[in-house]
């Protein structure tokens, strides 16, 4: 790695490289899977269904996480944030803006799933649509928040990134953390647990299991977990005698969403993988109604 820029402090080079090449990885590979789900519905009419346009909400988030991933790689390779307090904050924000899309269509998923399983109501295009752009336009509320003074952005512990500030553990931002785990991650995985549990029981009394209920809410546990759980710590606690790389784990992990929703909502999805096999061979799908059923 060719630069004069010294190394952050706690990391030694082959970390910063690593770091790096591991947000490289995850983003390419998020950006490819996410972009063929947005391409696939863009280009099969029969994937084009009010059920898959909460589908295509979660890619699209994803893909913005992504993006949000290159960017850090590209900082971390340099070793610095090359882009100013301002890039900064707007770094912050996108962040912010795309997880918590990205969580909140997840759990619109989940409601349309329970519905369609459960109560056999089908989704309509206005609903669809309103859902998909409460999910957006909610997670736009709290991303600016910080913005607004409530809750801060800064530079992660490489500092060659930015996220929510957890470093002070002020009055500012536990109320803030409070509120944004309560809403954002608590009720979203609250939703998720309640609506795959009926559908769980459905199939059970059916003796049918169409696809792996406990699969997304597992997703949403183990990827995003993780962060939460540093950033509930230090609403309590000083974590600043954690040592910055191992600080950089919990971003690391939630940065693997886009890959692993991809396969959960998308390749997972016995019809809309028929729709992006369609889309790369020009083989038509026999089955023209997608139900977002995942195997």
């Amino acid at each position: 790695m060719v630069t004069a820029h010294p190394l952050p402090e706690g990391f030694t080079e082959i970390e910063v490289f690593a770091i790096g090449t591991a947000l490289l990885v995850e983003a390419l590979l998020g950006f490819c899977l996410n972009g063929l789900t947005i391409i696939s519905f863009r280009k099969i009419k029969e994937l084009r269904t009010p059920s898959n346009l909460l589908v295509l909400s979660i890619a699209l988030a994803d893909c913005g996480i992504c993006i949000n991933a290159f960017i850090a790689a590209f900082s971390s390779f340099l070793r610095y944030w090359p882009y100013g307090s301002n890039g900064c904050q707007i770094h912050g924000f996108h962040g912010f803006l795309t997880a918590l899309a990205s969580i909140s269509s997840s759990a619109a998923v989940a409601w349309d799933r329970y519905h369609h399983y459960c109560t056999r109501s089908r989704l309509q295009w206005s609903t669809a649509a309103s859902m998909m752009v409460f999910a957006w336009l909610f997670a736009a509320f709290w991303s600016v928040m910080p913005l607004l003074g409530w809750g801060e952005y800064d530079y992660e512990p490489l500092r060659t990134c930015c996220t929510l500030d957890y470093s002070k553990g002020d009055r500012n931002y536990v109320t803030f953390l409070f509120a944004l785990s309560t809403f954002n991650f608590l009720i979203p995985g609250f939703i998720m647990l309640t609506a795959y549990q009926s559908i769980h029981q459905k199939f059970r009394k059916s003796g049918h299991f169409k696809f792996n209920t406990g699969l997304p809410l597992k997703t949403l546990v183990i990827c995003w977990g993780p962060y939460c759980l540093l950033c509930s710590y230090a609403a309590v606690e000083n974590v600043m005698f954690i040592p910055p790389k191992y600080r950089m784990i919990p971003a690391l992990i939630a940065k693997t969403v886009p890959t692993v929703d991809a396969f959960v909502y998308a390749l997972g999805n016995e019809n809309y993988r028929g729709g992006i096999w369609q889309f790369l061979t020009g083989q038509k799908i026999e089955k023209a109604e997608v139900d977002n059923k995942t195997k």
